[in-house]
């Protein structure tokens, strides 16, 4: 189960099902749960925790430290749940401080070279396609669709079952269930993305018709969002307007793609 050209410190903690591959390197600090394959030249370090049944591919470094010129060599954490796949040099780092970890749910999926910067939060399920780019601090829910070559700045959040095409970037806030494109620019809700997690059609006109009233309609958004919370909103509609009120840095902004 373990290739002979690995290096494992003594001290760590592997599942007697664990499988790891060769060149692998794997330090003192880190848990591995059972089931989880490691591949060749891959790197675990840090006080690192990785849940069961993931596959972490070829070259990718799982828990080294922040890329932060404030960060002090401190044992800081990184956690993550089970049944990720991580492809080729994918990085994920581990927090910045001892008080912070940085945490990755279960079921995500992370393609070749994407990145998880220190401190940040993700959820289950998501999608982050090549290249795709989380910086620190960053909150990443559940069902986000990250394409190709994506960017999300520092301490902004990506609420569920978003989804931001292929070299998008926002460094402001992009709320559940809508798309983006270019730089902080929305383009409308995840229509497909809401069919596929079993979103009833009233669900799908409430989101739309609130959409427009606070993206299109050119309202005041602190204003629209405050009478539409007041109104008794379903769950789903709830969850996007408490997501937009909640934001300290602002949301994206809807934009028509002629512009």
């Amino acid at each position: 189960m373990i290739h002979p050209t690995a290096v494992i410190d003594p001290k760590a903690e592997l599942h007697e099902s664990v499988q790891v591959g060769p060149y692998a390197v794997i330090d003192g600090d880190v848990r591995v749960g059972a089931g989880s394959r490691i591949g060749p030249h891959a790197h675990l370090t840090g006080h690192t925790e990785v849940g069961a049944d993931n596959i972490i591919h070829t070259g990718a470094v799982i828990g080294d430290a922040p890329q932060d010129l404030k960060y002090e060599e401190e044992p800081t954490r990184l956690r993550l749940g089970d049944r990720n796949v991580i492809r080729e040099h994918v990085t994920l780092h581990r927090s910045n401080t001892l008080e912070e970890e940085t945490v990755v749910g279960s079921g995500n999926f992370f393609m070749a070279h994407s990145h998880v910067g220190h401190n940040a939060v993700i959820g289950n399920d998501n999608i982050f396609a090549n290249g795709a780019l989380i910086g620190g601090h960053a909150v990443i829910a559940n069902r986000v669709f990250l394409s190709g070559h994506c960017a999300v700045h520092q301490f902004v959040r990506v609420g569920t079952l978003a989804m931001m095409q292929g070299n998008a970037a926002v460094s402001q806030d992009l709320p559940p269930y809508t798309m983006s494109f270019g730089v902080n620019k929305l383009c409308g809700l995840n229509i497909v993305g809401m069919r596929r997690a079993g979103f009833n059609a009233e669900q799908r006109r409430e989101l739309n018709f609130h959409y427009k009233r606070i993206f299109v309609e050119g309202n005041n958004v602190g204003a629209t969002v405050a009478e539409a919370l007041a109104s008794q909103p379903g769950n789903k509609a709830r969850e996007m307007l408490e997501f937009i009120a909640a934001s300290t840095r602002g949301v994206c902004a809807h934009a028509s793609r002629k512009h």
